[in-house]
């Protein structure tokens, strides 16, 4: 028996099928192929940040009208969830892959003829809905096909691979936009997200033994359960989690990041192409780090968070205090820990995945995952105010701008805070406590004894036993 920070124990949550699955060659190769997908879905979803500039000269709008492109599509994303959670969770991952693909190749194709900025609004809600489809999917494939023990870590690899799209979309994407023109570039963008499409139909399967859907619920019965899963306090903890580490690198990334670099610390457009693809390169490295610290000490996630939201809040406040430019240095710092904001974002998902079964795990990770992109639509949407407000792309004005990024943090920990204080509470109330800080702390420096024979370790009794981490 595990416990877990959250309220529920892990032997419950869900992941027979991934136990029985074992996460063999088949396994991985389904893995592989909604990876793909993914991966095609980030770059399609992160391509109009890096054009961003090249949109503005295009559709002749300003900073606050770019903005709108992305809000449309952001909140799409974020309106989607649940419903994208709940097709998941009744059709299965298959049949959702395959039409997200369509969507999102759909909208990129409309975006790359787009003569309007109606037109080419549209196609960023094609986006939208289709992202939100794809990502509700993938994440409901992985504890479905293995064992529950490696579906932390992989969860986290999942999320970095798939962050791999937005290399694509900053570098790649660039050059071949400047090289061959607006509607080449999306073009071929489009037809990614197509072939990942016939990829996921002819690949993906729902699960072990075929995973047949459930049948169909009545509306009312499915609201009850939107609600059920929201009550638990896991829930509530991951959405907080979520909300107060993705929206800060989630709004860098999408949108303002490299403008805010060129126009604001006078970097050349190449060198801030650069210091954007190390933010995904280090998203990657770090991600299976706080995996395997999520595994390892299920009843600290949330302090897991709160690190890396006090981290995040320390750097920006450095960056925002200088009088002028950053020394590159300090940028370079400064996409560092907005990384970690991805991999930690992630550990929301592992407290849903915990506390919910698996009836309404997709909806329950869609819920989490409604948080922090709503606070990146709101800060997506206050930045683009701001700086048509304040005259445009000027340093003073993202100073500025990036300010409205305080009172989310503090929502986002008093939230945490709150929701873990009742989660352990009902862990208490079936005799699971955390081990102490000091105890961890001791415990990792002292070395592991050697194991002589079959001899088990002693037991606590179940009323007082502390759980690892």
């Amino acid at each position: 028996m595990r416990a877990t920070e959250g309220g529920r124990n892990d032997t419950v949550d869900g992941t027979t099928a991934g136990r029985a699955a074992g996460g063999g060659g088949r396994a991985r190769l389904i893995w592989i192929a909604a990876l793909l997908a993914y991966v095609l879905a980030v770059t399609q979803r992160t391509s109009l940040g890096a054009a961003g500039l090249d949109a503005a000269d295009r559709f002749g709008i300003s900073p606050s009208e770019l903005s709108l492109f992305v809000l449309l599509q952001v909140g799409v994303y974020a309106a989607g969830q649940i419903p994208a959670g709940l097709l998941v969770d009744r059709f299965g991952p298959r049949l959702v892959l395959a039409v997200s693909g369509l969507m999102l190749g759909g909208g990129q194709a409309l975006l790359a003829f787009a003569g309007s900025v109606p037109a080419a609004a549209t196609a960023r809600v094609a986006v939208g809905a289709g992202d939100a489809l794809v990502f509700a999917a993938v994440m409901a494939l992985v504890p479905r096909w293995f064992p529950a023990r490696r579906v932390p870590l992989l969860t986290q690899v999942t999320t970095i691979v798939g962050q791999l799209g937005q290399i694509l979309s900053t570098l790649p994407l660039l050059l071949l936009l400047h090289a061959t023109g607006w509607s080449t570039a999306f073009a071929v963008a489009a037809a990614g997200s197509v072939l990942a499409a016939v990829v996921a139909g002819t690949v993906v399967r729902n699960g072990p033994g075929g995973a047949p859907a459930p049948d169909p619920v009545p509306a009312r019965e499915l609201l009850a359960q939107v609600r059920a899963v929201w009550r638990r306090p896991g829930t509530r903890l991951g959405f907080f989690g979520h909300l107060g580490t993705q929206f800060s690198m989630m709004t860098f990334s999408l949108l303002w990041g490299l403008p805010y670099l060129v126009s604001a610390q006078g970097l050349d457009a190449v060198t801030a192409g650069a210091l954007m693809t190390l933010l995904v390169v280090a998203s990657v490295c770090v991600g299976p780090v706080v995996g395997m610290l999520t595994a390892r000490h299920p009843m600290r996630r949330s302090w897991l968070l709160l690190g890396v939201i006090a981290a995040t809040v320390t750097v920006w406040t450095v960056v925002l205090a200088l009088p002028g430019p950053a020394p590159f240095w300090l940028l370079v710092l400064l996409i560092l820990v907005l990384a970690v904001g991805g991999p930690g974002s992630v550990v929301g998902f592992d407290i849903a995945r915990t506390t919910n079964p698996r009836g309404n795990l997709a909806v329950a990770q869609g819920m989490v995952n409604i948080a922090g992109y709503s606070a990146s639509l709101v800060l997506l949407a206050a930045v683009g105010a701001v700086l048509t407000a304040l005259g445009g792309f000027t340093a003073e004005a993202f100073r500025v701008a990036w300010l409205l990024q305080y009172p989310i943090w503090a929502l986002a920990v008093v939230g945490i805070l709150a929701t873990r204080r009742k989660a352990r509470r009902l862990d208490a109330a079936r005799g699971i406590a955390p081990r102490p800080l000091r105890e961890v702390a001791a415990g990792l420096r002292r070395p592991r004894p050697l194991r002589r024979g079959p001899t088990a370790p002693p037991c606590r009794p179940a009323a007082t036993r502390r759980v690892p981490g």
